[in-house]
This record gives C-alpha cells, sequence and structure tokens, in this order.
C-alpha cells in the first residue's frame, strides 16, 4: 500500500520538482519501493503453498476470509504493478 501511496506522491511531484525523488532520503524509498514488489511474491507463494497443502486435503488452521482476501489482494498488485502502469 504504501507503494501505491508513493507512487501517487510521485505523479504530483513530477511537474513541480525534478529531482526525482519523493522522499528527502533516497534509500528509504528505494527499500519502500523493493518491500512493494516482495509483497507481490510473498502473497503467490502463500496461495500457492495453500492450494498445494488444500490439494493434498490437509486441515490448516488459517481463516478463509485471510486466503479470500490475499487472493483479491494479489489481483490488485498484479494488476497496478504490471497492467494499469
Amino acid at each position: 500500500m504504501v507503494s501505491v501511496v508513493l507512487w501517487y506522491i510521485e505523479m504530483q511531484n513530477k511537474i513541480q520538482d525534478n529531482t526525482g525523488l519523493i522522499l528527502q532520503v533516497p534509500w528509504i524509498e528505494s527499500t519502500l519501493i523493493i518491500l512493494g514488489y516482495g509483497a507481490i511474491i510473498v502473497n503467490a507463494v502463500f496461495l500457492l503453498l495453500y492450494l498445494i497443502v488444500f490439494s493434498f486435503k490437509k486441515e490448516i488452521k488459517i481463516p478463509r476470509w485471510i486466503i479470500i482476501f490475499n487472493l483479491i489482494l494479489l489481483g490488485f498488485q498484479i494488476y497496478f504493478h504490471f497492467i494499469f502502469k
């Protein structure tokens, strides 16, 4: 979510400022961007592992709403990072 907020801030400041930085500390900005893209991988791996365990009919104590929320969130992440931009 921080990645999306920073992207919107960047789009607003791109016209006014030509430094290319959203934050005054570039290493924080870079870290947040890496974490934003890393969240896609973590979410996809979580859902893939759940699908594998579910296909073997093992019982897992993960609430169903977490699985549904992560599936919806993965859809939004893929759309925003790979289709929308």
